[in-house]
């Protein structure tokens, strides 16, 4: 069998895709997968690293507004039309599969007119552009959030999966990561990030839990301040008289997060679908931050979803302060049964059949 996966911009797109790409590998070993991507995204420094050939379509995002920027996005898709049906030809696949980013669209509406049949996973409890654009052009449409289906015309072509997430989040045991991190069994481990880049409201959180947590016993924090906020963070603290203990751990980018989620007690994030899916597969506790700056404010839907289930602790950014964030740290770490309880709900919620699903219901469709 030969697939097409495509999605592509941030891992919240890449990492979903290279999860349902795993099971197909696992599932079909003499398989033939290629990773369609944009040129220069995020999607070049992790696919290659999973042993999967990949191919360059051409794209832009949806900038309002200007006739020039309208101009310059269809020009881009026009041209990613052109290039998607030329490789699509070549390759000949039986199936394309998309996970959001605009790369999606000129690769799925091109396999569409070609006869491919096609389907797009959805992360979000509101879809992106993108995934709603795809609708007509797509037989399958895999949900994250079931809230998500109220956001498309067909319901007929609706299924919940869940979320893909890659299995080591799902087995890897508490001990294992601390042992692997060097930390204590009865260390009380804070995790805190913002995502790749990082985002300035949950660094400013970290800097305050830093400074209250510094070199406490048997208490730690890991605290990724993402790439655009790492020097500015170090100054913060140098110029507040604050050198980190070793209780402290501080990196630009996380690159171990299965382990660091393993081992921690609580985590502190943003509300994008991939973290709060492998937060919910190691069934941790979570303060969730959703990001305003999204299209269509979809980190509130997604952070409300597990609120309402008592998995994790929600605070829009206009409510925020770290001292806040703070109290419901000191809350779960005086009260473990809270934060043990909060984390057996998110397991509950987790995805782990999410790969399975979308897996079967694609060969039943395909009629294999």
């Amino acid at each position: 069998m030969k697939t097409v996966i495509t999605g592509g911009g941030s891992g919240g797109h890449v990492y979903p895709a290279l999860a349902i790409a795993e099971k197909f590998r696992e599932k079909d070993p003499d398989g033939k997968i290629i990773y369609a991507g944009y040129p220069g995204g995020f999607e070049h420094g992790v696919v290659p690293k999973y042993g999967y050939e990949m191919v360059d379509i051409d794209t832009r995002w949806f900038e309002r507004g200007s006739v020039k920027e309208l101009s310059k996005f269809t020009w881009h898709v026009l041209n990613g039309i052109r290039q998607a049906r030329k490789f699509l030809k070549e390759f000949k696949p039986d199936l394309i599969i998309g996970t959001g980013g605009f790369v999606c669209f000129p690769v799925i509406f091109a396999g569409k007119k070609l006869g491919i049949k096609c389907y797009v996973h959805e992360q979000n409890a509101f879809p992106g552009l993108s995934n709603r654009t795809l609708e007509k052009y797509v037989r399958k449409i895999f949900l994250g959030f079931k809230e998500g289906g109220e956001y498309f015309s067909d319901k007929s072509k609706l299924i919940v999966s869940g979320n893909p997430v890659r299995q080591e989040f799902f087995t890897l045991e508490k001990d294992t990561a601390r042992a692997k991190l060097g930390l204590e069994k009865d260390d009380f481990v804070v995790l805190i990030f913002g995502g790749s880049l990082g985002a300035e409201t949950i660094d400013k959180i970290g800097v305050e839990l830093t400074a209250s947590m510094n070199g406490k016993p048997n208490e730690v924090l890991i605290f990724g301040t993402g790439k655009w906020y790492y020097d500015k963070v170090l100054e913060e603290l140098s110029g507040r008289g604050i050198t980190t203990e070793q209780n402290i751990r501080l990196n630009s980018y996380i690159d171990n997060m299965q382990d660091c989620l393993a081992a921690c007690d609580v985590v502190i994030s943003r509300a994008g679908a991939l973290s709060m899916a492998e937060a919910m597969a190691q069934g941790k506790a979570s303060i969730l931050i959703p990001s305003p700056n999204v299209s269509a404010n979809h980190q509130f839907f997604n952070a409300k979803a597990a609120a309402d289930a008592g998995a994790a602790y929600m605070i829009e950014e206009k409510d925020v302060t770290p001292e806040k964030v703070m109290e419901m740290v000191k809350e779960l770490r005086e009260h473990p049964e809270k934060a043990e309880e909060m984390g057996r709900r998110a397991k509950a919620i987790a995805p782990s059949q999410a790969t399975d699903i979308i897996y079967e219901e694609i060969i039943k469709d395909l009629g294999l």
